[in-house]
C-alpha cells in the first residue's frame, strides 16, 4: 500500500469532533433512541448544532461527570443508545469508578466520548492532559478502547459504536487532522489496525493525533535515507490487533511505537507484552510522554519536546536502526 502526503495549504483538515458531531446527527436523525449526555461540553464537544436540531436527544448534566456516566448508564439500560461526552482528563479520573462498574461491570452499552485528549489542552497543564487514559481503561474488562487518526476513521468508528451493544471509549483531540490516504478502500473494523504505508526496514504503529507526524517521519526516511517504512494506525488500542503485530514482527526489522500518552500502560507497553510473551526478539522503542509532569506549551509544542514529530520520529528511527547495524 502506498502513501502521499497531502499539503496542509489545500487538503480539507478537519477536528475529529467536527467529524464526531456531524456524523451523530445523520444517525440521530434516523434513530430517535440516540441520547447525547454532556457535562457542560456542548460547546467543545462541538455539538451546539446537533442540540438545535435535537433539543429531545441531548441532555446536560452539568460539571458533574460521576453523575454523567451514571445517567449515560440508566439510559443506556433502557434501551437508548447513548453517547457521553467529556473532556477524556476529567472522564477517565473522575469518572472512574462509574466507567467500571455502571458502564462496563454491568454492560450498559454507552459510547464515552473523551474529547480534548492527550496534551489537547496545552498550556492548561497536566490537571487537564488524559495521558492516563488508555492505561487505566486497558485494565478494565468490557470496554473497547479507540483512538481514531483521521476523518474516515472518526466516521466509520461512530458509525460502527451506535451499532456495537457493548462498552466503547473514543478518543478525540481538538487540532484539524488530515486525511491520512487518498483511498480509503480498505475497510475500518475495531480491532483491526490501519496499514497507511508499507514498508520493508521498520515499522511505527501510531494511534489517534500521533500517526500523522509518524507518517511524516515515514516520508522523509524513504526521500532522504532510502529508509522504507511500514506506517499503522492502531486505533483500537483495546482489543489489539495481535494478528497484524505479529506478521509485522516478522516482516520488518525493528518496531517504534507511538501515542499521545503516558509510555506507562498504553500502546507501547501493550505491544511489547504481545511481543515479549510470544518471543519475538526485535528491537523495540515507545515513544510517548515519559513519567513525569509534562513541559509547558501547545500541543506541537510538547510533541516536539518529546520526540512525537517529524524530526524527532525520523530520528529515533536512525537510531534504532543504528543499533541494529553497530
Amino acid at each position: 500500500m502506498g502513501s502521499q502526503l497531502i499539503d496542509n495549504q489545500t487538503s480539507n483538515a478537519k477536528p475529529n469532533l467536527e467529524v464526531f458531531s456531524l456524523a451523530l446527527e445523520n444517525l440521530a436523525g434516523d434513530d430517535r433512541d440516540i441520547i447525547v449526555v454532556t457535562s457542560d461540553s456542548r460547546g467543545s464537544g462541538k455539538l451546539v448544532a446537533f442540540g438545535k436540531k435535537f433539543p429531545k436527544q441531548i441532555v446536560e448534566i452539568g460539571i458533574a461527570e460521576q453523575n454523567l456516566v451514571g445517567v449515560a448508564a440508566g439510559l443506556a439500560s433502557a434501551g437508548k443508545k447513548v453517547f457521553a461526552v467529556s473532556p477524556a482528563c476529567f472522564l477517565t479520573a473522575r469518572a472512574l469508578e462509574q466507567i467500571k462498574n455502571d458502564v462496563a461491570y454491568t454492560d450498559n452499552p454507552v459510547k464515552l466520548i473523551g474529547i480534548s485528549a492527550g496534551v489537547s489542552y496545552g498550556a492548561l497543564g497536566s490537571t487537564h492532559h488524559s495521558l492516563h487514559d488508555f492505561a487505566v481503561l486497558r485494565a478494565i474488562n468490557n470496554i473497547i478502547i479507540a483512538a481514531p487518526a483521521d476523518s474516515y476513521e472518526t466516521e466509520q468508528a461512530i458509525i460502527q459504536a451506535s451499532k456495537l451493544n457493548t462498552p466503547v471509549y473514543l478518543r478525540f483531540g481538538k487540532k484539524p487532522m488530515l486525511p491520512l490516504r487518498e483511498d480509503n478502500s480498505d475497510s475500518f473494523s475495531f480491532g483491526k489496525g490501519r496499514v497507511i504505508k508499507q514498508g520493508k526496514d521498520l515499522t511505527f504503529i501510531a494511534t489517534g493525533e500521533t500517526v500523522y507526524p509518524a507518517l511524516q517521519a515515514a516520508e522523509k526516511l524513504k526521500s532522504q535515507y532510502g529508509i522504507e517504512a511500514t506506517v499503522v494506525s492502531m486505533h483500537t488500542i483495546k482489543p489489539l490487533d495481535h494478528t497484524l503485530i505479529k506478521s509485522l514482527a516478522e516482516s520488518t526489522n525493528a518496531i517504534i511505537t507511538v501515542e499521545e500518552h503516558s509510555v506507562n500502560g498504553g500502546l507501547g507497553e501493550a505491544c511489547a507484552s504481545f511481543l515479549l510473551e510470544n518471543r519475538y526478539n526485535k528491537p523495540f522503542k515507545i515513544v510517548g510522554i515519559p513519567d513525569e509532569y509534562t513541559v509547558t506549551g501547545s500541543q506541537t509544542e510538547i510533541f516536539n519536546h518529546y520526540g512525537i514529530s517529524e524530526e524527532g520520529l525520523t530520528n529515533t528511527a536512525l537510531n534504532v536502526l543504528d543499533k541494529i547495524n553497530a
